[in-house]
């Protein structure tokens, strides 16, 4: 079994780069658990994670979110490896948008292979990947390009209106083949909301205004592989009865995990992170199992600092 050491991507976010080596470690075992010997290591001062493992993990390799480069390695000699070519889009789809609380796409990019990794169906097409807090989409962009279909529910009429117009000038000034539109939804003869559909390449999208707790009415019979969201930290999605916006991460994930449930696949995974300071890891696995979740273990040891008052942690639940 060869040798490989993979050369992490540098980040932006000073306080994740200091993760990576352990968030690496923890990814690569949850997506290719036969791979051994792993661990972060430092060659002539640069990091790297090491780790032994058949040729035929390259794909999965190749789709680690801190994977710069590999090289295999033969005592202290390093041989660059040629990774295969496993994304559909340009990495700049995720790293053109920079706004205020935009999830980390390094980490986005892991939080959406280790969910995919826990599936247990086969795939019948492309993977159908819903995100109930889509935001201004860094993980619907996540999804498309990896080749998956994606889907998502954002409350923000602003959110929603950026990501829809950057969708348009993304692939419009890249002269890709596309078709991006927003249209009204309505009921009962009613406008109550918007929707955005883009297509390209053999994917799509599709994303709703609307609130989180109501994902199910919005896509109605239209089930998922994977639900992937990264849950608030304090910040409102949800509503109450009375439309006043309720600001507790845990009140929205227990009112939403059972309807996220819902909308799973047979063999599908719910997978989200979370600051740990709002919610614990056993109650949200308490929320999961009494929607009919049962919690992946795999998808522990990704707990890290974001800043004093953030700590984030990934959960994976799977659909039996």
């Amino acid at each position: 079994m060869p040798s490989y050491v993979m050369l992490l991507a540098p980040s932006s976010n000073r306080v994740y780069a200091g993760a990576t080596g352990e968030l690496a470690t923890a990814e690569l075992r949850a997506t290719w658990p036969d791979a051994t010997e792993v661990e972060a290591v430092q060659l002539a001062g640069v990091d790297y994670l090491a780790f032994d493992a058949d040729p035929e993990a390259l794909p999965t390799i190749a789709r680690q979110s801190a994977c710069f480069a590999l090289f295999e390695r033969d005592d202290e000699l390093l041989r660059p490896v040629e990774l295969p070519g496993v994304f559909a889009l340009d990495d700049d789809i995720v790293t053109i948008p920079r706004y205020q609380g935009k999830t980390n796409e390094q980490f986005t990019q892991l939080l959406l292979g280790v969910t995919l990794a826990a599936i247990t169906r086969e795939p019948d097409g492309n993977r159908q990947i819903l995100d109930p807090l889509a935001g201004r989409g860094t993980t619907i962009s996540t999804a498309l390009r990896l080749g998956h279909d994606a889907y998502g529910v954002e409350l923000d009429e602003k959110a929603f209106e950026a990501m829809s117009a950057f969708y348009k000038t993304y692939f419009r000034r890249k002269r890709m083949k596309h078709t991006a539109d927003v249209t009204a939804v309505k009921r009962n003869g009613r406008a109550v909301g918007r929707r955005f559909d883009l297509r390209v390449n053999d994917n799509q999208a599709t994303v709703f205004t609307g609130d989180a707790t109501r994902s199910a009415a919005l896509f109605g019979k239209k089930r998922f592989d994977a639900v992937v969201t990264d849950a608030p930290y304090g910040v409102a999605h949800g509503a109450t009865a009375g439309g006043e916006k309720d600001r507790s991460p845990a009140k929205l994930l227990a009112d939403a995990i059972p309807v996220w449930a819902g909308q799973l696949k047979h063999g599908g995974a719910l997978g989200l992170s979370w600051n740990t300071f709002g919610i614990a890891r056993d109650d949200l696995a308490a929320i999961c199992e009494r929607a009919g979740l049962t919690p992946w273990p795999a998808s522990e040891g990704f707990a890290h600092r974001v800043d004093s008052s953030i700590k984030r942690d990934l959960f994976v639940a799977l659909k039996p």
